[in-house]
């Protein structure tokens, strides 16, 4: 069980220890309170609930989704969810981006890279420090996604924020941040991850700043674990390592602000104490993080390289099958031991559009450059692959056993073409030479029958 100190004005399941505890599973149907009694047993909307409570269900799927697809939470709560909602005022996130964003001054056709995108002076919060990098897709019609930077600084102070528009795939590359959701708590550090759903009130705080990491807003269906298909039942992310919050509540009557991103706008509302009062809830509809090293790769063990897709943590399905909205890959430490083969990622180009950062440490096919922090897009059926370090070195290496060490980089994959925005164009410090790691690649052919 991972247990951290609980915020301030937090009530939860864990209040007599003290601590910050976690469900483990990905997909459970969860239950979990706050307070003894406060969550119904044998049904889900009892005529009067304990404590004076309000029932309420948040859907995450169609009420007519499959079973083995449907998602909901019952949530019981200090004030029904219309009291945290009022009039609405727009209001202008400038670097937050939604699709279709297709700026008619930027060239999206290329292979572009980014040094980290630097710490401001600035204070910024989870919302003002979002820095969309680039959009696919079309928000409107829940199609695509969208890949951001976050630079934060500062915590939320009686803030509230939800998407009624996406999930959110977080993957922090630097300090650590806790999300003090509805539904509970979850700290969150580098080398893991955390999903928040759509239409999940949550507010955030700094624990160690400043904060630098990537998100991957999901516009489509929720991410799920891909199918292992003759892999079998074990490997690569298991259910069990999923961590869930236990319940947890505030009761503050304190001036707030809840801001929605709906549609691609942002809309604020004010109320007069906080939303985040669910007390007890059973569901399986809930935020969620993982823990990156927890991660078991499965790779070749006698020749050839397979296909990148065999590191998918996560998938976000199409209409397609077999073709993801999002895939959410990762390549970390492994063993690589495949003889008369060449081992880094091949040449290729694809119909899938490729977003990668770096977490930490070299990734084996770009040596040089592609630094923590970092990102590189290769969109969808644009030529990439290793530069002429990496070619030379992994065709003239003595074949051994090799631990591939000091990695960890991730992909945001999608098929729909990824746009970039202005500040992705402009402001972002973009390496303007990136395409020129591959100029000094040689013409090798000699013709000479039998002549490797």
């Amino acid at each position: 069980m991972t247990t951290h100190d609980l915020p301030a004005g937090m009530v939860t399941a864990a209040t007599r220890a003290n601590d910050l505890q976690y469900m483990p599973g990905f997909g459970n149907d969860f239950e979990t309170e706050a307070l003894p009694g406060a969550l119904p047993q044998g049904q889900n909307s009892p005529q009067k609930c304990n404590y004076g409570l309000y029932g309420e269900q948040l859907s995450g799927t169609a009420f007519t989704a499959p079973s083995h697809q449907n998602e909901r939470t019952w949530c019981y709560r200090i004030r029904p969810s219309v009291k945290h909602s009022g009039r609405y005022t727009k209001i202008d996130l400038p670097y937050w981006k939604s699709a279709p964003h297709v700026d008619p001054d930027v060239i999206s056709l290329g292979q572009y890279r980014w040094d980290p995108v630097p710490h401001s002076d600035a204070g910024l919060t989870w919302l003002t420090g979002m820095r969309t990098m680039t959009t696919a897709g079309d928000v409107n019609t829940q199609v695509g996604m969208a890949s951001h930077v976050y630079l934060v600084t500062e915590s939320m102070q009686d803030a509230y924020f939800y998407s009624a528009d996406s999930e959110l795939l977080v993957v922090p590359q630097e300090g650590r941040l806790r999300f003090c959701t509805e539904l509970g708590v979850i700290d969150l550090a580098p080398q893991e991850i955390a999903i928040l759903p759509r239409g999940l009130v949550y507010r955030v705080e700094v624990l160690d700043g400043p904060c630098r990491g990537f998100v991957c807003e999901n516009y489509g269906q929720k991410f799920d674990l891909p199918g292992r298909g003759p892999i079998g039942a074990n490997c690569m992310a298991n259910r069990r390592d999923f961590k869930t919050p236990v319940a947890a509540f505030e009761d503050r009557e304190v001036p707030s602000t809840l801001t929605i991103k709906w549609c691609g706008q942002f809309h604020e509302t004010r109320i007069g104490h906080s939303p985040l009062d669910v007390v007890a809830w059973h569901g399986n509809y809930a935020p969620v993080k993982y823990d990156l090293t927890t991660y078991c790769p499965v790779g070749a063990i006698l020749f050839d390289h397979p296909d990148p897709s065999i590191f998918t943590v996560l998938t976000a399905p199409s209409g397609v099958e077999g073709t993801a909205n999002i895939d959410f890959v990762l390549f970390r430490e492994r063993w690589m031991v495949a003889e008369d083969t060449f081992r880094p990622p091949w040449y290729h180009k694809n119909v899938m559009s490729e977003l990668m950062g770096n977490i930490y440490g070299q990734y084996d096919a770009k040596p040089q450059g592609f630094v923590p922090g970092g990102m590189s897009l290769h969109n969808m059926m644009l030529p990439h692959g290793p530069d002429k370090t990496a070619f030379e070195g992994a065709s003239n290496a003595d074949l051994k056993p090799e631990k591939l060490d000091n990695t960890m980089s991730f992909m945001f994959e999608t098929r729909f073409p990824q746009h970039l925005t202005a500040f992705a164009a402009t402001q972002a410090p973009l390496q303007d030479d990136y395409i020129d790691c591959w100029d000094s690649l040689e013409k090798k052919f000699d013709g000479t029958p039998g002549l490797k």
